[in-house]
């Protein structure tokens, strides 16, 4: 029997799950067995990936947490179990040093309390306020009753660690959905408690604004759950009185603090009122100062007084603000004054404001649903935000206003939808009645959003918070696989709706005719029966300027006379000087930097050749070969950071060198039967929902507001025919 069971329960939207395993294997404990409860597809599998280190229960998705704890628990062998939500993380060493703890304890010790390290989205390893009231108690068991202070420390399931044979004989106290009751009544049902003031337990904690609002019965339930350990306190006067008084400091707290509406808010002080007279010990003293005033209003049941108290309150404090903001406060923009008085204005339920890619014009995501909407929706009036040194360059007949204007600010306040495939300025204001929908631009294989925070590199210059608050916003986040969902619930934590519906942009890949890809081709001037190969490398964080990674006159030279080369350089370089211009009289290589859309590019090529652009998840749709050249991934993975490793899962032959690139294109194996299986496992994974109906299921679900069963399903990728390659329509 091993002498600790770590016990790793519930769902893993956050994907932090496999961090946690891989911190486990990098650190195994000798005695100690790992059973991993998993609740959903992504926990499951990033379990299997650590198997057979752990045992693997798998649990379908929407199994409550008690239900996973217990499901692990009846899996566990060992006389210790440690209850790790998978969202969570463990103290490098954590388990070896609980489990050599366990083992000195002297029967009968029932729950050994820890303490633990805190993480927010921005920080990490920070000390809680456990440590000195677990230093107190020292390290000797002792009885709950004569150290009732330890009812303070933060009820986390994850720093009470339980003998085996304790929680299965009180089980039906413990296993509830209610983590903070079940830590407390861990506490009080327990013959003796020792305590470990070593950080044994990280407690990560979500961005509120990511976890669905809390309803009225929520919060109600948290009187109900003082009540009931009050009832299981009755007998024990020094943990009774500190649980009556945490009760009375939680509940002032979620009335203030919680944004409750006024129903609610009375219906919660009733309630809590009662509570705290009920439960009143005897010979109980309120403290003195503000806090007694507080609770005698609560134990009063006065409403009413406690909000004029709170309203005065607010008062003196934004005296003070005002005071210290001084002349900031005192003259306001006329773009300001505009924009909020358009505010005052009804939306438009007609109105759909579009921008992509810093308002640079018409183009992915945004441009494929705008195209859709009209359609399915004429009714739908779409006006573009571009910039006005591009405005020139927009398709006929687009109505469009350019930033900053007077008009646009007063398009943006009354637009119904507002579409986008990065975000709009932080002074837009999120309207109750108006949607937001959130394209993205690419399939992440670089960090993004807040997983860039440990890149210095990549996240330089970023307002973490302010990029936040405009997440927040977001209504939907439509995604083309899995993986992206996966990725932007990591990196952009808010309540959206995530829309797994496929790129809209990409849906031209499966409607595409011959006469479309011969037309491209004859715009780019490709001659009938020559091979095109795209070039389109990213974005590097550490260079000021596009360099070209390759020797293009070279390479144009070895591919021979039947070859030609489109190259596109990312659009952050487009303002620098082209180092492509010298290339150009030959006609083997094109500069097509400027060339819009990408996807007729993408269309017109007969293989892709990139490097970490994500450019490669939209072209595996074609099924057609892809070739990365990677000469610099060690630098570009340690300065931007990337979610997999794509040496390992490429779509196709990797190059580290010119050279090796150059005998890839010149002999088959850019498009033999390896490079076809790894191109197939790729399209599995990341062409999971593009189908060509992507734009039609965002126009129906988020303009229409029809419901997901009334949708065209997702096809499956063995049903789907991609366009034909260009070799097919000549």
């Amino acid at each position: 029997m091993p002498e600790l069971s770590v016990v790793v329960h519930g769902p893993d939207p956050q994907d932090h799950l496999t961090g946690l395993l891989d911190s486990l294997a990098a650190h195994p404990a000798p005695d100690t067995e790992i059973v991993v409860a998993a609740v959903g597809d992504w926990a499951r599998e990033a379990a299997e990936r650590h198997a057979p280190a752990c045992q693997v229960v798998p649990l379908p998705d929407g199994t409550g947490a008690a239900a996973a704890r217990a499901a692990g628990a009846a899996r566990a062998t060992g006389r210790w179990l440690h209850f790790v939500s998978a969202e969570d993380g463990l103290p490098a060493g954590a388990p070896r040093a609980v489990a050599a703890h366990t083992a000195a304890l002297p029967d009968p010790v029932d729950v050994l309390l820890t303490d633990h390290v805190r993480a927010t989205w921005r920080t990490s390893g920070l000390p809680s306020p456990d440590g000195p009231l677990l230093a107190r108690a020292g390290r000797a068991p002792l009885a709950l009753d004569d150290h009732a202070a330890l009812l303070k420390t933060a009820p986390l399931l994850g720093t009470h660690v339980v003998r085996a044979g304790f929680w299965r004989a009180h089980e039906r106290f413990l296993t509830t959905d209610d983590e903070p009751f079940t830590a407390y009544a861990a506490l009080l049902l327990a013959d003796r408690v020792a305590a470990l003031p070593h950080p044994a337990y990280e407690d990560r904690r979500p961005r509120p604004e990511s976890l669905p609002p809390r309803t009225a019965e929520q919060h109600y339930a948290l009187v109900d759950r003082y009540e009931a350990l009050l009832d299981l306190a009755r007998a024990r006067p020094a943990p009774y009185a500190v649980l009556y008084d945490l009760m009375v400091r939680d509940c002032l707290r979620t009335f203030v603090r919680a944004g409750l509406s006024e129903p609610v808010a009375r219906e919660f002080f009733r309630r809590a009122s009662l509570a705290a007279l009920r439960r009143r010990p005897e010979g109980y003293r309120r403290p003195a100062g503000p806090e007694g005033v507080r609770r005698s209003l609560l134990e009063e049941g006065a409403y009413t007084k406690y909000r004029a108290l709170q309203t005065a309150n607010r008062a003196r404090r934004t005296v003070r603000r005002t005071v210290r903001a001084g002349r900031r406060q005192a003259v306001a923009r006329l773009r300001d004054h505009q924009y909020r008085r358009a505010l005052t204005t009804p939306v438009d339920p007609h109105l759909a404001v579009f921008s992509s890619y810093w308002n640079r014009g018409v183009a992915c995501n945004p441009a494929a649903i705008a195209a859709k909407l009209g359609e399915l929706a004429p009714s739908i009036h779409p006006v573009w935000v571009v910039n006005a040194a591009d405005a020139a360059l927009l398709p006929p007949g687009t109505d469009h206003v350019v930033p900053g204007t007077r008009r646009c600010w007063e398009t943006l306040a009354r637009a119904k939808y507002l579409v986008n495939n990065v975000n709009f300025p932080n002074a837009v204001v999120k309207r109750p009645d108006a949607v937001h929908l959130q394209t993205h631009h690419g399939t992440p294989l670089k960090r993004m959003g807040l997983d860039q925070l440990p890149y210095p590199t990549a996240s330089r210059g970023l307002d973490f918070p302010a990029l936040l608050e405009r997440v927040d916003k977001w209504d939907f986040s439509v995604s083309a696989n899995r993986h992206s969902t996966r990725m932007w619930r990591r990196a952009y934590p808010s309540r959206w709706v995530s829309l797994d519906y496929g790129y809209p942009r990409n849906d031209v890949y499966y409607t595409a005719r011959a006469a479309d890809i011969r037309a491209v081709r004859a715009r780019l001037g490709i001659a009938p029966g020559r091979r095109a190969v795209l070039y389109a490398p990213t974005h590097r964080d550490y260079e000021a300027a596009w360099t070209p990674r390759l020797d293009l006159a070279a390479l144009a030279d070895a591919l021979g006379e039947e070859t030609v080369l489109l190259v596109r350089a990312h659009y952050f370089y487009d303002a620098a000087p082209s180092p492509l211009t010298g290339l150009r009289r030959t006609g083997r290589v094109i500069d097509v930097s400027p060339y819009d859309p990408v996807e007729d590019l993408c269309l017109a090529a007969d293989a892709l050749v990139t490097d970490y652009s994500s450019i490669m998840f939209d072209y595996a749709n074609l099924d057609r070969p892809i070739v990365i050249h990677a000469d610099d991934w060690e630098t570009y993975r340690t300065t931007r950071g990337v979610y997999f490793d794509l040496m390992a899962d490429a779509p196709g032959p990797v190059a580290r060198t010119q050279a090796e690139l150059t005998e890839i294109l010149t002999t088959d194996a850019w498009r033999d039967e390896r490079a076809a299986k790894a191109r197939s496992v790729f399209r599995h994974r990341f062409c999971e929902y593009d189908d060509g109906r992507a734009a039609e299921r965002v126009v129906r679900r988020v303009f229409l507001g029809q419901d997901e069963a009334s949708l065209p399903p997702v096809l499956p990728l063995a049903e789907r025919t991609p366009a034909p390659t260009p070799e097919e329509a000549a």
